[in-house]
């Protein structure tokens, strides 16, 4: 069986993410569950970044960036919804950052779905392309 990725901080991801639904439910906007994840993931000594801006470059130019809404030890990214459900332009808004970006593994979260928080975990790691650098 192969071994997962980052296990030890997903597992703190998921704690985080579940207690946070625990505390608030289902009817806050995005920002109020940004926040509280923001503060229960500290709790758990994870160091985050917040809106880290990833750079995407086109020979040598930055030609974009994407925000994913928190980064977690440099290793994980994670993005945040407050909706009854996720669309397909939210889980490809998500793939992108993974794709666009250097990180293997990622959180899309919703935590405005009734009846509990809906997580996606995935990885990228399949051969990055040496012509893509990453800032």
């Amino acid at each position: 069986m192969p071994e997962i990725l980052y296990k030890e901080l997903s597992y703190e991801v998921q704690g985080a993410i579940f207690k946070v639904y625990k505390t608030l439910g289902c009817s806050f906007k995005e920002s109020v569950y940004h926040n509280a994840l923001v503060e229960e993931l500290k709790s758990r000594k994870i160091n985050i970044e917040k809106e880290k801006q990833i750079k995407v470059y086109y020979q040598g130019k930055k030609v974009g960036a994407y925000i994913p809404d928190i980064v977690a030890n440099e290793q994980i990214i994670i993005e945040l919804k407050a909706k009854s459900f996720l669309t397909k332009g939210d889980q490809k808004q998500f793939w992108d950052y993974l794709k666009g970006s250097e990180y293997k593994v990622g959180y899309l979260v919703n935590f405005g779905k009734p009846g509990g928080v809906e997580m996606v975990r995935r990885i990228y790691d399949t051969a990055r392309e040496k012509s893509r650098p990453f800032a």
